[in-house]
């Protein structure tokens, strides 16, 4: 059985005082049960949030890497660092790193390949535009985004990946898919994936859904088969908000 995973997203937001604030408030409120949490702060927190959760039994992930390990990258951030800071997990092909900063597919494969090489697991992000889902290219948008970011991979490396369905037009806007449409699209990543590689692997594959995801509509998205958890923003940035997260999906898997 695949453990439900949740992970923080706070973008650019805290300071280190709030940033510890959070997690002990956050740690106070959890219910127990097989739910792995996962907090990504932005980089100048990421040593404080790390040492924080690893005492209360999170996990860590950063926001973004690299795919080099040192070099004359001003600016970037290495997989040793992160590694090095105790990071379990890296998010990487946010909407927001593809739109604003102009990345794209190529760079997402070099940088989950970069992380697997640097014992992180990476959380690929995979969502189409309001405009796609307009003209039903969903299925082909996310069908090309997974399997570029999967090839070269081996099977081990695929089954221990996290892949989160962000549509674009879901982040930030207040409007979220229903539970139906995340899962329909986890479907197909999931069918993408057992081509690509096997049906074992694409069992084992967690995937998350993103985009306006709340304590009140997390039920939604957990009670669908092919749904294991959330990647979550706006909502993470209150601990007693995120906790209701964590706590609803434990509830759904008790």
């Amino acid at each position: 059985m695949r453990t439900p995973i949740i992970a923080a997203n706070w973008k650019m937001h805290k300071t280190v005082t709030e940033a510890l604030e959070f997690v002990e408030q956050l740690a106070g409120l959890l219910d127990t049960g097989n739910t792995e949490t996962v907090i990504c702060p932005p980089f100048p927190l990421l040593g404080c949030v790390a040492e924080a959760c690893h005492k209360y039994g999170l996990r860590v992930g950063a926001q973004n890497m690299y795919w080099e390990a040192t070099g004359a990258f001003t600016g970037e951030v290495s997989p040793l660092l992160l590694k090095d800071l105790a990071v379990d997990y890296v998010i990487i092909g946010h909407s927001e790193r593809r739109q604003l900063f102009a990345e794209t597919d190529q760079h997402v494969a070099r940088k989950v390949k970069a992380a697997f090489a640097h014992d992180l697991t990476p959380i690929v992000c995979v969502g189409e535009t309001l405009q796609q889902r307009q003209a039903e290219q969903t299925m082909d948008v996310v069908g090309e985004q997974v399997t570029v970011a999967v090839t070269g991979l081996d099977p081990s490396q695929v089954r221990r990946m996290v892949i989160a369905y962000e549509p674009v037009w879901a982040i930030g806007s207040g409007l979220a898919a229903t539970g139906k449409d995340a899962n329909e699209v986890a479907c197909y990543i999931r069918k993408t994936i057992g081509e690509l590689f096997s049906l074992k692997v694409a069992r084992d594959v967690r995937l998350q859904y993103g985009g306006s995801v709340k304590p009140e509509n997390i039920a939604d998205f957990m009670q669908e088969t092919d749904v294991d958890g959330a990647l979550v923003g706006g909502a993470a940035l209150d601990s007693a908000k995120f906790a209701g997260i964590i706590n609803g999906v434990i509830g759904a898997n008790s």
